[in-house]
């Protein structure tokens, strides 16, 4: 695992697949995804404070593996978007993709990933919702990657985390292995219209200046 201070506040803990986010308001800590169920360890071993809540932007193993050890040893409040608390709780099955032509060797090149166990989901979550770190962290729904996917969107530093609705590798674009494209693109919009400076990614680098130009410029490219 690979540490990089994004912003004073923000951590990026970059996985060999995907990659989590640490929150610091000081000594509290806000852990946004958890990687694969093999990294429960090393993350524990970034924190310099309280996991207070770990927030999960969807079901997807590389998301969520590590979510359960962690919330269990520390006692953190797990927060996800409704739709998706039945998958993450074991209770359903999350619903597959819909790979475009170009997405089918992708995934057939990627490793197998380790499930992600069964995890409580202690406060489901609706689009608008405010979670209290960052100044107030503002749920944005972003269905179409998942059916419940959401975004955390902090209004006062002028951060936002994409989960997987958007993708940074070589440029910003919308994120690939979604269940519903259209609405995803639909997503991606919604993102691009936010007022934001940063934006942290599921897969990719982080933006650290001019975020909003980024994701305009990766709807409109979408759109075509």
């Amino acid at each position: 695992m690979e540490i990089i201070e994004v912003l004073p506040a923000l951590r990026m803990l970059r996985f060999p697949v995907g990659a989590a986010y640490l929150w610091q308001d000081g000594d509290e800590l806000t852990l946004i995804d958890t990687g694969t169920a093999d990294r429960a360890a090393e993350i524990e071993g970034a924190l310099d404070g309280v996991l207070r809540r770990i927030v999960l932007t969807h079901w997807h193993e590389d998301h969520t593996g590590s979510a359960a050890e962690l919330a269990d040893r520390h006692g953190a409040e797990v927060v996800a978007h409704r739709l998706e608390a039945p998958v993450i709780r074991g209770e359903a099955v999350g619903a597959p993709p819909v790979l475009e032509q170009f997405e089918v060797p992708i995934k057939a090149a990627l490793p197998p990933l380790p499930p992600a166990p069964p995890c409580r989901v202690d406060h489901e979550v609706e689009d608008g919702d405010v979670l209290a770190f960052g100044g107030g962290a503002v749920v944005v729904a972003v269905p179409g990657h998942t059916d419940g996917s959401i975004a955390l969107h902090l209004p006062g530093p002028r951060v936002v985390f994409t989960g997987d609705a958007v993708a940074n590798v070589g440029r910003a674009m919308l994120g690939v292995f979604n269940t519903d494209r259209v609405r995803a693109m639909e997503s991606l919009r919604r993102l691009a219209e936010l007022d934001v400076d940063t934006a942290v990614f599921g897969h990719g680098e982080p933006i650290i200046r001019n975020a909003a130009s980024a994701l305009h410029g990766a709807s409109t490219a979408a759109a075509t």
